[in-house]
C-alpha cells in the first residue's frame, strides 16, 4: 500500500466529491468525509490510479471496496449525527468504517473473513481511524454492544435479519440492501417501537451477497 497522501490525491478526491454532488449527494458531513479519507490507501498498489474513480474494485477474499457513490448514498441515508453509535456489518476494506468515523460516529464493525479482519484492524489505526473491529458472523450483529443508533449492512441480504432489527434502538435507522445476488433494493428500516418497524425503499444497487458463518483462513 502507498503510505502518502499527496496534493494530487487530494485534488482527485475533490473531483470525486464534485461528481458525487452531481449524482445527488447533499449531506455535507458525507461529502467532507469522502473528501478527507484517503481511499487510495485502502487498495492494492495496482489499483491506486483508479482509487478516485466512482467504481468498485476487488480487495481480495472475494470482496470489493464499494463504489464511492454507494458509500456516500448509504452514509447519507443513515443520517449520522455526532457521536452516533453505529454498527457496520461487513468491514471489508475498512473504507466505509473510516468514512463513518470521519463523520463523527462511534463505529463498531464486524467482519466474517479472518483475512480481511486481520488486515483492517491493524491498518485503520495506522492511518488514524480507530473503530472497534470484531471478527464474527454479521448476521449475529454485536448484541453485547446493542442497542445502536444506526446500523449499516454492506452486503446484500435476502431479507432483513431479525437479529439486527432487535439491536436497533427505538427511533434508530438501519440501511441494508435486500434482494437476490443479481440486484438489491436499498432499504431504510426505522424502528418505531418495541415491535414496530417502518421500511422505506431507496433505489436499486448491487452488492456481494451477505453470507452466514465465518471464514477462518
Amino acid at each position: 500500500m502507498e503510505s502518502n497522501d499527496t496534493l494530487r490525491h487530494q485534488g482527485l478526491r475533490k473531483r470525486l466529491v464534485d461528481g458525487l454532488k452531481i449524482k445527488g449527494i447533499r449531506d455535507e458531513l458525507v461529502l467532507a468525509a469522502i473528501g478527507k479519507v484517503p481511499r487510495h490507501l485502502f487498495m492494492d498498489s495496482g489499483f491506486i490510479n483508479f482509487a478516485y474513480k466512482d467504481q468498485a474494485f476487488p480487495i481480495g477474499a472475494g470482496q470489493t471496496i464499494s463504489q464511492p457513490y454507494t458509500v456516500a448514498c448509504q452514509s447519507q441515508l443513515l443520517k449520522i449525527e455526532k457521536n452516533d453509535k453505529v454498527l457496520e456489518v461487513g468491514t471489508g476494506s475498512g473504507y466505509q468504517a473510516a468514512v463513518l468515523v470521519e463523520m463523527g460516529a462511534s463505529v463498531f464493525t464486524v467482519e466474517r473473513q479472518k483475512e480481511l479482519y486481520n488486515k483492517v484492524h491493524r491498518f485503520l489505526p495506522s492511518i488514524g481511524y480507530t473503530p472497534a473491529c470484531f471478527f464474527g458472523d454479521g448476521y449475529n450483529g454485536l448484541p453485547d454492544f446493542a442497542p445502536f443508533d444506526k446500523i449499516i449492512v454492506t452486503a446484500g441480504a435476502t431479507t432483513v435479519p431479525q437479529t439486527l432489527k432487535t439491536q436497533l434502538k427505538i427511533g434508530g435507522r438501519m440501511v441494508i440492501p435486500v434482494g437476490n445476488n443479481n440486484k438489491q433494493e436499498m432499504y431504510v428500516v426505522i424502528r418505531i417501537s418495541e415491535n414496530e418497524y417502518k421500511i422505506e425503499k431507496r433505489g436499486k444497487f448491487l452488492f456481494v451477497p451477505m453470507l452466514k458463518g465465518v471464514v477462518n483462513s
